[in-house]
């Protein structure tokens, strides 16, 4: 479960330190004080979208910390370990930053982490429900993806997908051979005659680089002999010798050094420079050793490096780019090698073919029993959300083989009795969209292991006897799991196990969020003034204490 979240400088967030308790905890507090902004910055530090404007105005960055409980199920224990983001003493801790430009930095654990991995890790600790989130819904492909979570075969659908691309694939290279076998045979025969030529030259990057060092060298051999010869009569084969004039003059330092060791820095100057050049001079003779004037070898290496040079030319690139030119050609006569023969092509597909339908087949028989389950639960929810004698049914219907499996997947409704079901779509009221959203929402979350649920206003466009059953729905949930919930409603909110007032206030002639826990009392107030708006009466707090009494 979430048990702290630091908030520094995000939005109208100045600083915010916060404690969890578990159970079903709401967040109230008038329109616009800043409750969804707190479930903004959870969804920050669990990998969500962020952007500059998350930085509160004159701040350098926004700064969100958050701490877990690590799931006792194991999964993220070992896929932390995996990353070497090993958990101590059983917390996860996940940071992240935006900066005024931006830029984003995450952390997990206190180590540096891309994204990627901590929306994976998010992933397993909280799942985040937003206030639009039935709009949804109503796509496609969402309602497909509810349905194989609910089914444990996200894996197996992710299978299929790939399973009918690699088919596709094959039958788009089957007709491809079909339509145009002489057209292939002409270029699988030039490229193997390009690819021959181009491994007779042998090229190696490395070894192109000594050839053009090499050439330099014999291209330039008296240059080099002369300047040789030159500096080592210079340094120790001269009258005049740099190397035994360093000595003499260190010697000469040495024995003043004995009347005055003012001059001990120069002396060891001295001694060093003559060492250097001792060892200069050895060193350029065994260079000047090696040095030979050799006509033959540099005709040598001029053929060589014409040849890769016209083969560059032939075929316009640079010679360095020649190996890659050359897997490129290989990738491409692998190719049309494989889609020479239509009929072995034909058998491919036909085995990728079977494989697809071998997998869909699974997929559709996990699908079935979820599909049913989810149709019935929704539908016994819809009898307490004001929508009694309405019905929910998930249609599987077959369809032509795609990357989807062997059926299409929609939601129907029929929200009255005696109406036929259409598509939640088509049909749905508004209202009756908010209900039955919350409904698969709070369905779907009682059968995952995330252990912390954030709901955030989905309780919009639902009031009275509803939403009283929807904040038990929700209480009942929070008997299993951490769920928070941002709410306008008291009935929901009078459910709940805890509550913080979310307000906003001056400071500094700037404004700020501030968050307050509620003791009894102070809920009673909270709730009031939910129930009777700006006047509370007496009558006001007498209902709100009787609602919380009814918890």
């Amino acid at each position: 479960m979430l048990r702290s979240l630091t908030i520094r400088d995000f939005v109208i967030v100045d600083r915010l330190e916060l404690e969890f308790a578990a159970g079903f905890g709401v967040l109230t507090g008038e329109t616009g004080a800043g409750k969804s902004i707190l479930l903004d910055a959870l969804g920050l530090v669990l990998g969500g979208r962020g952007e500059a404007g998350m930085v509160r105005s004159g701040r350098e960055r926004a700064d969100v910390a958050a701490e877990f409980d690590l799931p006792a199920d194991g999964a993220l224990a070992a896929w932390l370990a995996e990353q070497e983001l090993p958990a101590e003493d059983g917390m996860v801790i996940l940071r992240r930053t935006i900066d005024a430009g931006g830029r984003s930095r995450a952390w997990i654990n206190g180590s540096t982490v891309t994204l990627a991995q901590l929306r994976s890790a998010g992933e397993w600790l909280a799942d985040i429900h937003g206030q639009h989130a039935h709009h949804a819904l109503l796509r496609a492909d969402a309602q497909r993806a509810l349905v194989d979570v609910q089914a444990g075969a996200v894996a197996l659908a992710e299978e299929v997908a790939g399973l009918h691309r690699e088919w596709q694939r094959l039958l788009r290279l089957q007709r491809e051979a079909e339509a145009d076998s002489a057209g292939s045979a002409r270029e699988r025969e030039l490229l193997s005659w390009q690819l021959q030529e181009l491994e007779a030259l042998g090229f190696d990057p490395q070894a192109w680089q000594d050839l053009n060092a090499e050439h330099g060298r014999l291209a330039h051999a008296a240059s080099l002999i002369e300047g040789a010869d030159e500096t080592l009569a210079a340094l120790s084969e001269g009258d005049i010798a740099v190397c035994a004039t360093l000595r003499h003059l260190d010697a000469r330092i040495a024995a003043l050094a004995d009347f005055d060791p003012g001059l001990a820095d120069v002396r060891e100057l001295l001694g060093a420079a003559a060492i250097q050049a001792d060892e200069a001079a050895y060193a350029l003779r065994r260079y000047r050793d090696r040095l030979d004037l050799d006509p033959q070898r540099l005709t040598e290496v001029e053929q060589a490096i014409a040849t890769v040079l016209d083969a560059a030319r032939k075929y316009r690139v640079a010679p360095e780019a020649l190996p890659e030119l050359a897997r490129q050609w290989r990738e491409r006569l692998e190719t049309l090698e494989a889609t020479a023969d239509p009929a072995r092509l034909a058998a491919a597909a036909a085995a990728a073919r079977q494989a697809f339908e071998a997998a869909a087949g699974r997929l559709s028989a996990a699908r079935a029993p979820a599909a049913r389950r989810l149709s019935a639960e929704i539908t016994e929810a819809m009898q307490t959300l004001a929508m009694a004698g309405g019905r929910f049914e998930v249609a599987l219907e077959g369809c032509e083989p795609a990357a989807v499996g062997l059926e299409t997947v929609e939601f129907r409704v029929a929200a009255n009795p005696g109406q036929p079901l259409r598509s939640l779509a088509k049909v749905a009221s508004g209202g009756e969209l908010s209900r039955i959203g919350l409904a698969i929402q709070v369905m779907a979350s009682r059968d995952t292991a995330v252990p912390t649920l954030v709901f955030d206003e989905v309780d919009v466009g639902i009031g009275g006897r509803v939403a009283e059953i929807v904040g038990k729905l929700l209480a009942r949930l929070g008997r299993d799991r951490q769920v928070l919930c941002v709410t306008h409603l008291p009935q929901v909110a009078a459910c709940a196990d805890w509550q913080w007032r979310i307000a906003k206030r001056e400071q500094g002639g700037e404004t700020v969020s501030e968050v307050t826990p509620l003791d009894p009392p102070a809920r009673i107030e909270e709730v009031a003034r939910m129930l009777g708006g700006v006047n509370i009466t007496a009558t006001t707090r007498e209902h709100a204490a009787e609602m919380l009494g009814r918890r």
